[in-house]
């Protein structure tokens, strides 16, 4: 399981950043003269320019919330949208067509489409690295109406070569049954359905002992679960892909966090902007896409996770990430008034001397106390009344400041940490 899906993965690093920064440019003034939205977004920007990560990061971030409201308004313009395939907010360089085969929904709802090259998701990759191989039957457990997981991996499975029992979700009992009669090599879908398949088998005296491989989405897979899959004779792994972006990382065996996609350039961003962190600094990962059907740039995901040092034990030579740590929109509401991570690092950013913040909420609803903890560099007389000033002008509250030791703040990515009682 070891051996790499393709030369790709085993190439020298800087061989792979020459070749996504050598991409990069075409792809943004692609995006920029094929979709309204970046016409919009990249309007005042020099594409032919933007050839290293510096100048990436100077660009703005798209998130989620913003790609919702362009849809909406979008299909607020009714017949004349949808006619030109806009319902997708402008972002998408196709119309509807034989170049659009399908449409899906996520919830929102989100409408994402599909394009016709071949492992449009590029889950490949991804199904290769959980030990799938050519020839191999693959039970898709993964919802195949309205969202785009089933035929996500139905795609990936077929471009390797694989067989797909469109399983879906539900019919516990006929999962079961197909199992026992085709005896496919593996499954894919969450690992919570996985489970309550196997206990059932064993509820009704099936066993299934083909079924030796797994590769997981959509949902947490904690080591204790591994190990129960693998006490049921299971080897599963997980992946970390999206409706919007398709794969971004994938699990190997070596299970040392997850190795990125080769078709996506990753930024981890401080929480509410657009500012990298530094290496193993927990932040919101941040993707740029290479795929011109669909061809989102610094798309914020809104998940927190962190680069790992090195490359994988595998001989896979891309960048690692932790893993899912959370998610990075901690916007939370003080006495009765929204306060967003991006206030927090605009104050931040008035004072050279700060290094790291956070600010924790704290006591009973309608009884909140902000008290913004500072790691400071250098001198701090005066320090803690001018930042507390800058509070007060940014966030229109009244905020407490307390310096702290460098390195004393946990490297979790939280920006804003609500420690309030809600009994």
């Amino acid at each position: 399981m070891s051996s790499a899906y393709d030369s790709l993965e085993t190439r020298p690093p800087a061989e792979r950043e020459a070749a996504l920064m050598a991409a990069l440019p075409g792809q943004l003034a692609h995006a920029k003269r094929a979709s309204l939205a970046f016409a919009d977004v990249l309007q005042h920007v020099d594409t032919a320019a933007v050839v290293d990560r510096t100048a990436l990061a100077k660009l703005p971030v798209i998130r989620k919330h913003e790609l919702q409201e362009r849809q909406l308004a979008a299909r607020q313009h009714a017949a004349g949208a949808v006619a030109a395939g806009n319902v997708f907010g402008g972002f998408s360089t196709l119309g509807y067509g034989v170049a659009m085969p399908r449409v899906y929904a996520s919830p929102g709802p989100m409408y994402e489409p599909e394009g016709i090259t071949r492992d449009y998701w590029r889950m490949a990759r991804a199904i290769y690295a959980a030990g799938f191989r050519p020839g191999d039957l693959i039970h898709n457990s993964f919802s195949y109406h309205f969202v785009p997981a089933g035929a996500m991996m139905e795609t990936g499975a077929h471009a390797m070569g694989c067989t797909v029992f469109p399983g879906g979700t539900g019919q516990t009992e006929q999962q079961v049954q197909a199992m026992r009669d085709l005896q496919p090599a593996g499954y894919i879908g969450t690992p919570s359905f996985l489970k309550i398949i196997v206990e059932k088998a064993a509820e009704m005296g099936v066993k299934l002992p083909s079924v030796k491989k797994a590769m997981f989405g959509a949902e947490a897979f904690p080591p204790s679960l591994r190990d129960w899959f693998l006490a049921h004779g299971i080897d599963g792994y997980q992946c970390y892909a999206t409706a919007d972006l398709g794969l971004i990382a994938y699990e190997t065996s070596a299970r040392e966090g997850l190795v990125l996609d080769e078709g996506v350039i990753v930024e981890i961003v401080r929480p509410g902007t657009g500012d990298p962190v530094a290496e193993g600094e927990v932040g919101e990962l941040v993707v740029t896409t290479l795929n011109p059907a669909y061809p989102l740039v610094r798309f914020g995901t809104g998940d927190l996770s962190a680069m790992l040092p090195g490359t994988c034990p595998t001989g896979r030579t891309n960048a690692r990430i932790k893993g899912w740590m959370g998610r990075a929109d901690q916007t939370t509401k003080v006495r009765g008034m929204f306060v967003h991570p991006k206030q927090v690092d605009d104050v931040v950013k008035r004072f050279v001397e700060v290094a790291r913040a956070r600010l924790v909420v704290s006591g009973e609803m309608a009884n909140d106390a902000m008290t913004l903890k500072v790691e400071v560099q250098g001198s701090t007389e005066g320090l803690a009344t001018r930042i507390g000033d800058a509070i007060r002008e940014v966030t229109k509250l009244r905020g407490h400041v307390e310096i702290v030791p460098i390195g004393s703040l946990p490297n979790d990515g939280k920006i804003i940490e609500d420690a309030r009682s809600y009994r």
